[in-house]
């Protein structure tokens, strides 16, 4: 069975970014954070909100990760810790380092332990704003 991850997008409001949750499986994950729309351009804008495949990827500043596949006139959205997002999604274990916007790898090293095992991810976002 492919693993069935949800992005559901809160608030666009915060003056740094979007802010959301990832569900995995329907089961709350972690705390998500996103740039703003800016229709879709590469590293400056989060993606469309539809569905997509994930499959993995791997290079020298980002080993080991999960690349959203087929988002129109992009490449290189990547899943990861840390706390700056070149049109990525950023990966939070808590409100207060989302807040905070802490470097922070524990919910990425989580959500990589957790789908080491899968080559392909589905892949829904929503806005709930």
């Amino acid at each position: 069975m492919i693993p069935i991850l949800e992005i559901i997008r809160l608030d666009e409001a915060n003056p740094n970014g979007t802010k959301g949750i990832l569900k995995i499986n329907k089961e709350l994950f972690c705390y998500t954070f996103e740039l703003f729309d800016e229709e879709n351009q590469q590293n400056i804008s989060s993606i469309p909100a539809q569905q997509y495949y994930c499959e993995p990827y791997s290079s020298d500043r980002f080993p080991n990760t999960f690349q959203v596949m087929n988002v129109p006139n992009r490449t290189h959205v990547l899943f990861h810790g840390g706390y700056k997002s070149l049109g990525c999604i950023i990966l939070y274990d808590s409100i207060l380092n989302f807040k905070l916007r802490l470097q922070n790898t524990k919910a990425f090293k989580r959500f990589m332990k957790i789908l080491k095992d899968y080559d392909r991810l589905h892949l829904t976002i929503k806005e709930c704003y």
